[in-house]
């Protein structure tokens, strides 16, 4: 599972950075909707307390629902593009509050 764990970090890690390496002059907005409209489903489908383990569970076949997530609160034309760098950016963030978060 530790594999499994450290193969998500790494991914959610690599979108954040592209993202974050991005000018915000250049970060279109609707890609900061979209993270956090991923962030209020994990809130909801995690809850507060919990791992890393726990959070690469839920990230295991998220697609399907973080594109609902995105969707459903900004259903704006082209969303899709950056759903799943903004979905990744989302979990390496939301990562932080894993209670064996370490960096």
């Amino acid at each position: 599972m530790e594999s499994l764990v450290g193969l998500a970090r790494q991914q959610w890690e690599e979108s954040y950075k592209r993202l974050a390496g991005t000018p915000a002059t250049d970060i279109d907005a609707h890609v900061l909707e979209q993270i956090e409209a991923v962030t209020q489903e994990l809130r909801r489908r995690i809850g507060g307390t919990f791992t890393l383990t726990d959070l690469a569970g839920v990230y295991d076949g998220s697609e399907q629902w973080t594109h609902t997530a995105i969707s459903e609160r900004f259903p704006r034309p082209g969303w899709v593009r950056s759903a799943s760098a903004a979905a990744d950016a989302a979990f390496y963030l939301f990562a932080r509050g894993a209670r064996d978060y370490r960096a």
